[in-house]
C-alpha cells in the first residue's frame, strides 16, 4: 500500500490524496451534522491498493472527531462500513 498524504479540503467537502500524479478522492456534503459520503474515486491504474479505504477511513475519523453522523450515499462507502463493524455507531439513525 503506498504512503498517502491525505488532505481534508473542508471548504469543498473532500478528502484527497495524490498517488503517482493521480488524484484520488472521497467527497462528502455536510448537512445538519450528517456527513453524506457521496462519491469515492481512484483511477483504474491505482485500484486494489486500499487507497479508497484509507480515504474513507480518514473521512470517518473526521466525522467521529466532529461528532457527526454518517450517511453512506456512495455504494463503496456503504460496503466499507458493512465490512467494518467498528464504524456502525457513526451511521445516521
Amino acid at each position: 500500500m503506498p504512503d498517502l498524504d491525505i488532505q481534508h479540503d473542508a471548504a469543498n467537502g473532500r478528502f484527497t490524496a495524490r498517488v503517482d500524479g493521480h488524484l484520488c478522492e472521497a467527497d462528502y456534503r455536510l448537512h445538519e451534522g450528517v456527513m453524506h459520503l457521496v462519491h469515492t474515486a481512484v483511477p483504474r491504474a491505482l485500484q486494489g491498493q486500499g487507497i479508497a479505504a484509507r480515504l474513507v477511513d480518514a473521512a470517518l475519523a473526521e466525522a467521529r472527531a466532529q461528532g457527526w453522523r454518517v450517511r453512506p450515499v456512495c455504494s463503496y462507502v456503504a460496503s466499507h462500513m458493512r465490512r467494518h463493524p467498528e464504524t456502525q455507531d457513526l451511521l445516521e439513525r
